[in-house]
């Protein structure tokens, strides 16, 4: 504990790292603050006394996780940052698959600059769609709740360009603390949307295990299990396999550079949270068509993540999504060329199409395990909740999107965190000076 409290201080007497604490912790505070601004039009009071009688499952659940609740509350931030991941998405997918933005990509500063300019523009699109459809959401689920004083066209007027400008400025803030705050300033818009629920989940299943003789220890047990959860989710996360890589000598002028021995590593999740939101949207999609009262029994199956069958077929998409996504993302045959290029070689395997095919399988091999995994932390959820009979609020931070968004954004700070630290020669956060996944001069940067 008193080397923890002098790392706290070390961190606190360096000028800039305190800066940027004290600049990111302002630009979420305002998030958070604008996330309870309601929208023009709507009557808070009534939209509150609406919502406590109305649930939500599948993606519209998922979108009002990432905004904190704002999308319930019909905030001006009630679509949050989701319109920008959205794009984000949409274009990292094109540099994979279309050669101009492949091209583009490999332009350096100035392409990336372009890249970024184009998912803005694609934001704005996106979020005047989503707004127009929020606006119909509102109607259908929220209609008393609208001041009869404004019009249809005006309040839809209204509610979309706000919508649109509250998106724009969450995007501006994340970028923000991007440049100038700590970490990466979307991720932490959202870890801070989801951690704003913990709370109130915490107090309820709190209240739900008081009301009852002798779960006080089952809600201590809970606590125990979800420390675990999030220690199985780290090793999740940080896993890789080393890959070992030889560099040949180079001798310029009387210096003699490479003939180290360094390794590659290559991660066992790759696609990251993705293929889990990607199967929440895919799951969600078969309730849009659900009619009568059979489709009512087959909406609640593809909706209630303590069934059975939406376990099994919710693991099987997330598995098939993570082989597909880091398919996508993870091209082997540039790992190779970048080696070629450096004069790098894997010992034991011939440079070139030999080196691409080696580490394609190498990475179809610990992909599969890493797929099971985040299948099985997707449906956690489900399992915790049938296992102790807690609230659906607090069972939901014991897997899937959320807990693997929290634990992968605050590695990342802290990561960074250190990296500032070992930069002015004082000790790391861990008691061996450095968390492992940090990037250092060992690592292969490919």
């Amino acid at each position: 504990m008193k080397k923890f409290i002098q790392t706290l201080k070390n961190i606190w007497s360096i000028e800039e790292l305190r800066s940027k604490i004290l600049f990111t912790l302002l630009l979420v505070a305002v998030y958070r603050l604008g996330a309870h601004i309601t929208l023009p039009g709507i009557n808070p009071i009534a939209l509150e006394q609406l919502s406590k009688s109305q649930s939500q499952n599948g993606i519209l659940d998922l979108i009002n996780t990432f905004a904190g609740g704002a999308f319930n509350m019909a905030s001006i931030f009630a679509l949050g940052i989701m319109p920008y991941i959205t794009a984000s998405i949409f274009v990292q997918l094109m540099t994979v698959l279309v050669p101009t933005f492949q091209k583009m990509q490999k332009e350096g500063e100035s392409g990336r600059k372009k890249i970024n300019q184009l998912t803005r523009y694609i934001t704005v699109l996106v979020t005047v769609v989503q707004a127009f459809a929020y606006v119909a959401y509102l109607r259908q689920t929220s209609g008393p709740a609208i001041v009869p004083g404004f019009g249809a066209a005006y309040f839809t007027l209204t509610t979309v360009v706000v919508l649109t400008a509250g998106t724009l400025f969450v995007m501006w803030l994340g970028e923000k603390i991007t440049d100038k705050g700590l970490g990466n300033g979307t991720s932490l818009i959202i870890m801070m949307g989801i951690l704003a629920r913990l709370p109130q989940a915490f107090a309820q299943e709190l209240s739900f295990r008081s009301e009852r003789t002798g779960d006080i220890l089952i809600f201590i047990i809970e606590i125990a299990v979800y420390i675990a959860i999030n220690m199985g989710c780290i090793l999740l996360i940080q896993a890789v396999r080393k890959v070992p890589v030889n560099y040949a000598k180079q001798i310029v002028g009387n210096r003699q550079f490479g003939g180290a021995r360094q390794f590659l590593p290559l991660k066992v999740n790759s696609a990251g949270v993705m293929p889990i939101i990607f199967a929440q949207a895919i799951l969600f999609i078969p309730t849009l068509f659900t009619l009568g009262k059979n489709g009512g029994d087959l909406g609640r199956m593809f909706t209630d993540h303590t069934s059975g069958w939406y376990m099994l077929i919710y693991s099987v998409v997330v598995i098939g999504f993570t082989f597909l996504y880091t398919a996508l993302i993870f091209n082997p045959k540039q790992i190779s060329d970048n080696l070629k290029q450096n004069n790098g070689f894997i010992p034991g395997v011939k440079p070139g199409q030999p080196t691409t095919d080696y580490i394609g399988s190498i990475m179809d091999r610990i992909t599969f395990p890493g797929a099971v995994m985040l299948a099985f932390i997707g449906i956690l959820p489900g399992l915790i909740q049938l296992l102790f009979g807690m609230t659906q609020a607090f069972s939901m931070f014991f897997g899937g999107t959320s807990l693997l968004i929290m634990v992968g954004v605050v590695l990342d700070t802290l990561q960074q965190i250190e990296t500032q630290l070992m930069m002015r020669q004082y000790d790391g956060l861990m008691k061996g000076g450095r968390i492992q996944g940090r990037q250092t001069s060992s690592a292969v940067q490919i």
